[in-house]
C-alpha cells in the first residue's frame, strides 16, 4: 500500500508542476495584435507549441528564450515526440514587424508543420 501512496504523491506533484509551466507561457505580459477579422479556432485536441515573440524581437518557447536555429530543432524534437498533427500558437507583441516573426514560420515549414495559428485579441465591437 505504501508504494501505492507514494506514485500517487509523485503523479499529483507532476501534475502540478506541468501545469504550471503550461500556464505560464500563456501569461507572458505581451500587448497582442488586435484582429478585426477573423475566424475563431476551434478547440483542438492536437498537441501545441506556444512560441512568444517579446517587444525585442526575442523568442521565448517554454518560458526559456531560445535563437531560430535552436526553434527549429526543439520543433523538429517534438515532431518526432507528438507527431506530425502539432499546432503552432504565436504570440507576438503587437508592434513586431514581420521580420521578426518570419523565422518561426520559416522554422515550422522546414519541418513540416503546417498547422500555425497567431494569438490575437478580437476587436471590440463599436455600440450602436
Amino acid at each position: 500500500m505504501t508504494p501505492m501512496i507514494d506514485v500517487v504523491f509523485l503523479l499529483i506533484i507532476f501534475f502540478l508542476v506541468s501545469s504550471h509551466l503550461a500556464r505560464q507561457e500563456t501569461q507572458l505580459e505581451l500587448d497582442l495584435p488586435e484582429a478585426s477579422s477573423g475566424v475563431q479556432v476551434e478547440v483542438s485536441t492536437a498537441p501545441r507549441v506556444v512560441i512568444n515573440v517579446t517587444e525585442f524581437g526575442e523568442f521565448m518557447l517554454a518560458g526559456r528564450q531560445v535563437t531560430a536555429e535552436q526553434l527549429q530543432q526543439q520543433l523538429y524534437n517534438r515532431i518526432r515526440k507528438d507527431g506530425r498533427e502539432l499546432e503552432v500558437r504565436i504570440r507576438s507583441d503587437r508592434n513586431i514587424a514581420f521580420a521578426k516573426v518570419r523565422p518561426i514560420m520559416l522554422a515550422c515549414a522546414k519541418v513540416g508543420i503546417w498547422n500555425v495559428t497567431f494569438a490575437v485579441y478580437q476587436a471590440m465591437e463599436d455600440p450602436q
